[in-house]
């Protein structure tokens, strides 16, 4: 019931993206209902049918990964403060967002349904004419299971998927800046527990780590030394003398001067170098493996090109190569992303490349990964033009529709993606005119950033294309 409350109280965006989700979902049903159809028209070959089936699996990663992208952008599914008072936590939230979304791509099922049986003719009684009539059984019982089976396989791993990306996180442990500790000789740094004169020599002191009792036990021992010494501390220090702990232990001093103390009033930590390895950001991360699953994508299509014969559909090793390909420049799109800023700031920037550089950095990791799927969906139509020529197979009207949802799944997906971006850096902007920046320069920041992304990403489709149709047009 909440789910449909905040369905019917959405903006207008929303709600036409959340249309968008649902022509999609319609789109990827009727192809699900054509291969049975298919499947039920010609019995004695299950290896085309099945076929068929397997490359419906393009239109429905496409219209997951469109209602991903959509629920992301949703704002009435947003944590907020105070909601969790009222039972609307977190969870709660990624509830209600993988329902809409289940809703939204169940109303897209039941309209395949629909147009399946009114071309069929169970509705009027007229079926249709032309090249689909193949992949509409006529004359035969649809089985409900598999009618049932097909249809909800668009909003369960919709509403899965959405699941997955939005379910709440525990935030990832700060690093610790506690204040200076004070241990053995030679000692530095900023050790979490105290040492004693010969701890390090002790057998069995490195061998193992410490259990989590003993753990507390010293460092409850060590914060009731610390209270009751505090004032042996004090004297020490007024009388230059050395510092004395808890046990009569003489402790060593690293610097005479205490750090200045953080904004949240923590201490600060300057010898203690931040680790740029412990949370490894995604377009440092993907880059290589992007590269690597790209080339063996093209790999694969080129032993399909050597080994294809002349058929309707093409064959499960173009689909995997094709697979693949997508795969490789969608994890290599942040990496680029982020390199596109990089160079943008390159040889002495002004304001503009450098405020257009540095928002393409920020941003590589939520348009990156959008701009490789459009880029491996321009390739990959690129091929099909270059597969579907005068002397090959004929361009039937089922991919027709495949290639359009894909398509426009992979274009709406930036496009609101670009809206995400744009919504989070509303502060940013809001502040550069504070500062007095003419909106003008915001403008043509834009306009650099959109050219550099076209600049780099649009030679990488050509050359993609061009490498994936080379062994297909053979």
């Amino acid at each position: 019931m909440l789910a449909l409350r905040l369905t019917r109280a959405a903006r207008l965006a929303v709600q036409l993206r959340r249309l968008l989700v649902a022509v999609a979902s319609a789109g990827t049903g009727f192809l699900l209902l054509c291969a049975l159809g298919h499947a039920l028209t010609h019995p004695e070959a299950p290896g085309a049918s099945a076929l068929r089936l397997a490359w419906c699996i393009a239109p429905l990663a496409a219209t997951v990964y469109l209602a991903v992208a959509v629920a992301r952008t949703d704002p009435g599914t947003r944590p907020r403060p105070g909601l969790s008072a009222i039972g609307l936590g977190p969870g709660r939230l990624m509830a209600v967002s993988a329902t809409t979304t289940a809703l939204s791509a169940a109303l897209g099922s039941v309209a395949a349904l629909l147009v399946f049986l009114q071309l069929r003719g169970d509705l009027t009684g007229a079926p249709a004419d032309g090249a689909v009539t193949e992949a509409l059984a006529l004359g035969q019982r649809l089985p409900a299971p598999a009618v049932v089976t097909l249809l909800t396989l668009v909003p369960a791993a919709a509403s899965a998927a959405v699941a997955l990306n939005l379910r709440p996180r525990a935030p990832r442990p700060a690093p610790s800046a506690g204040s200076r500790r004070y241990g053995r000789f030679g000692a530095y740094g900023w050790g979490a527990a105290r040492e004693t004169f010969g701890t390090y020599g002790r057998y069995g002191a490195r061998l193992a780590p410490a259990s989590s009792a003993s753990a507390s036990a010293s460092a409850s021992a060590s914060a009731s030394a610390s209270a009751s010494a505090s004032a042996q501390l004090a004297d020490g220090r007024a009388a230059g003398a050395a510092p004395v702990g808890g046990g009569g232990t003489l402790l060593t001093q690293a610097s005479d001067t205490p750090p200045p103390a953080t904004a949240d009033g923590t201490p600060a930590t300057p010898d203690a170098v931040p680790d740029p390895t412990a949370t490894p950001r995604p377009h440092t991360t993907t880059l290589p493996w992007g590269i690597a699953v790209l080339t063996a994508g093209l790999a694969v299509e080129t032993y399909a090109g050597d080994t294809a014969t002349p058929s309707t559909t093409p064959s499960a090793a173009v689909l995997a190569g094709w697979a693949l390909t997508a795969l490789g420049l969608a994890l290599a799109g942040p990496g680029l992303t982020h390199l596109c800023g990089r160079l943008l700031q390159a040889v002495r920037p002004g304001a503009l490349r450098l405020l257009a550089g540095r928002v393409l950095m920020e941003e590589s990791h939520r348009i990156g990964r959008p701009l490789g799927v459009v880029c491996s969906v321009a390739s990959a139509a690129y091929a099909a033009a270059a597969l579907y020529d005068a002397d090959g197979p004929d361009f039937g009207p089922l991919s027709t529709l495949g290639a359009l949802v894909v398509a426009g799944c992979a274009v709406a997906t930036l496009l609101t993606a670009a809206v995400e971006a744009k919504h989070d850096r509303t502060d940013t902007t809001d502040a550069l005119l504070r500062l007095g920046a003419p909106p003008a320069t915001l403008r043509a920041a834009a306009a650099v950033r959109a050219g550099a992304l076209l600049a780099l990403f649009g030679p990488l489709t050509l050359i993609v294309a061009q490498l994936a149709s080379l062994p297909l047009a053979r």
